[in-house]
Parts: C-alpha cells; sequence; structure tokens
C-alpha cells in the first residue's frame, strides 16, 4: 500500500480476491456464519491478513460487536514513576486482577500530557477507543469530571469526588470514620492537646480527613496547632509541635513524619514518650523508617477491583453505578502512647504556620 495509509477492510478484500463483507465475516462472524464460507477463501483472507499486519479498527469492531472489551485507565499523575508508584501500583493491580475475571484488556491512557497539563480530553486522546474509563489521581479536575457526568460516558472515579454537575460513581476510602477513629483512641490516652500536619482540602481525600479529625475534636480537647501545608523542614515542624504543647501530632504524609521522628531522636527525644505522631493513611513504603507509625490501612486493591466491577456493569447493563466508602482498618503501630503529664499547661490559642 502506498504511503502511510492505514489498511482498510475494502484494502484486505482486494487483496484477497473477496468482497468486503466476506472480511468482515472472517474477522467478526458467528462460528455458524464463517462454516459457510469455504476454507480456502478463509485462509485466503488470513493469509492476506497475516501478511499485511492488518488489525482492526477498534471503532468499527465496536459497530459491529457493540463492545470492545476494553476499560480505558486514566490517571492525573504519572503512575510509574518512583515518587508517585507506590501510590498507585495497589490501584493497578487490582484493577488489573479485576479486568482478567471480567474478560476486559486494559488500555494506559497515557498520550493525555505531562505534568500538570494531563487532560483526559487532550487532544488526540483515545478514550472512545475504550468501552469506559476507570479515573485516579489524587486531584481531579473538575471541569473535565462534569463533562464526564454530561456526556454520560462511563467512567468510575476511584476516591470520592463531588463537585460535578452530577452524582459522580465512585469506591473510595473511608478516611473520616478512619481519621476519627484514631483521634478517639488518642483522647481516650490522655491527648487532649492536639497537632495537625497538613492541609484541609481542597482535594476531597484531605477533606475527608480533616473533617474526621475535626469531628472528634469533644469538649476538652483543644487543636493547638496547625500545620497547612506538607513537606516543610522537619525541624520547623517538630520546633512547632514543641511549643504549642501539643502531646500528639496528627500527620496527612508518612514523609514529613518520618522526617520528623528521626530528627526527634537526633535531639535526644522519644515517640511516643514525649508526644506521640500518628499518620492518616498507610503508605507501601513505610519500611523506609524503622517505626511503624500508628495509622489505618487504605484498601487500595481492593478500591481497584471494586470500581473496575463497577465500570464493567455500567458498560453491560447502562446502570448510573453507585457511591461507595470502604472500611480503613486501624494499624496499631508503635507510635502513639499514654499522654506525657510533665508538659506545662499553654494557653488556648491555635497555631497556624
Amino acid at each position: 500500500m502506498a504511503g502511510n495509509r492505514r489498511l482498510t477492510q475494502n484494502d484486505i478484500a482486494k487483496l484477497a480476491g473477496v468482497s468486503q463483507a466476506t472480511v468482515s465475516l472472517v474477522l467478526n462472524g458467528a462460528p455458524a456464519t464463517l462454516a459457510r464460507i469455504p476454507q480456502e477463501t478463509r485462509e485466503r483472507v488470513q493469509r492476506v491478513i497475516r501478511t499485511t499486519g492488518y488489525v482492526a479498527d477498534p471503532i468499527a469492531r465496536r459497530m459491529a460487536k457493540g463492545l470492545n472489551r476494553i476499560l480505558g485507565v486514566f490517571t492525573y499523575e504519572p503512575a510509574f514513576p518512583s515518587e508517585q508508584a507506590d501510590f498507585f501500583a495497589p490501584f493497578l493491580l487490582g484493577i488489573e486482577e479485576a479486568a482478567q475475571q471480567q474478560n476486559y484488556d486494559l488500555l494506559l491512557l497515557t498520550s493525555a500530557g505531562v505534568g500538570g497539563n494531563r487532560k483526559i480530553f487532550s487532544e488526540g486522546n483515545r478514550l472512545r477507543i475504550a468501552d469506559g474509563c476507570l479515573v485516579l489521581g489524587r486531584e481531579f479536575d473538575r471541569k473535565e469530571l462534569a463533562r464526564l457526568v454530561a456526556e454520560d460516558y462511563p467512567f468510575v472515579a476511584i476516591g470520592r469526588r463531588e463537585d460535578a454537575g452530577g452524582p459522580v460513581p465512585y469506591v473510595g476510602g473511608d478516611y473520616a470514620a478512619a481519621t476519627r477513629q484514631l483521634v478517639e483512641k488518642g483522647r481516650a490516652l490522655g491527648h487532649m492537646r492536639l497537632a495537625y500536619i497538613g492541609p484541609d482540602g481542597p482535594a476531597e481525600s484531605i477533606v475527608d480527613r480533616w473533617r474526621g479529625f475535626a469531628s472528634a475534636l469533644g469538649e476538652g480537647t483543644e487543636l493547638v496547632l496547625h500545620v497547612n501545608d506538607v513537606n516543610r523542614p522537619a525541624g520547623e515542624i517538630l520546633d512547632a509541635i514543641l511549643g504549642s504543647g501539643a502531646t500528639a501530632a496528627f500527620f496527612i504524609e508518612l514523609a514529613d513524619a518520618v522526617r520528623v521522628e528521626a530528627l526527634a531522636r537526633e535531639r535526644g527525644l522519644s515517640v511516643p514518650r514525649d508526644f506521640s505522631m500518628i499518620v492518616l493513611g498507610s503508605h507501601i513504603r513505610a519500611s523506609r523508617s524503622p517505626v511503624r507509625f500508628t495509622s489505618y490501612t487504605i484498601p487500595r486493591e481492593e478500591m481497584g477491583r471494586q470500581a473496575t466491577a463497577m465500570l464493567v456493569n455500567r458498560i453491560e447493563t447502562g446502570s448510573a453505578g453507585d457511591q461507595i466508602l470502604l472500611t480503613c482498618d486501624p494499624v496499631e503501630g508503635e507510635t502513639l502512647g499514654p499522654a506525657p503529664s510533665n508538659l506545662p499547661r499553654l494557653g488556648p490559642a491555635i497555631r497556624r504556620i
């Protein structure tokens, strides 16, 4: 064939000396239909297909058979570089397992831009090749989410998502309930002056943690320090915790907790003897630290499995999908102990840095 033009079924038909309809039947026909085509003809068509390397247009096959049995997977952050791999790998394991069970292939949408410019609806995107799409990331593009809802394209978000002009089908973790449980456990151990290290939004997973934390602040419990950011210098965070008189510090990010605990040991402090540390969610590479932090699990693989099953159900039945939050089980750890009784009583003012 001249140039780089994509081969069509009509091209294959001309090369094989048959009609385009015969080529279509060889590619897509049921066994009973194929039996009516002479074996020599079938073999000739298949030989031309093998020789030319022809691959059927997935859109045309979708029109012919209804479904490609392909699920798209889109992430707003790169799925495989080292700094993100631990976050996405369990989701992808669950997605792959469920897709295999449902007899679907996966299409990882990697041509959607780089960095902060990754878009589902990027120019030349291949979203429509897939029968539906799983969308995951720490933060979503609200306009793209609203467009998916408005166009009624089959998709399921991994993680709770709102504010999309309509209900968003999702499978997420119940971070609010799990965080509240940890705060209540701390209160039972006498911790009444608490620090919170991390933002309170805007992503739903962050909002849910903050909501669970704030809802557990009962009578006599004070939030004495809020570091409304992540990745601050360890010395800055540790000095702020000690200066506030907090007896327990709750961390959004494991990396912050690891650095602060290591610096505390360098200064001769002991966790949880001098103050307790709690991490709001499990992380894959906790082995980077010799300390097992008190935390809770995030059922990432199960979220991937259930989201995939929900998407297949949407594709095959036309259902609207559900909104599911899975339980995050507590991790005992070794960084939460009784509140020290020798700390000075400070004023009630909250510090925010």
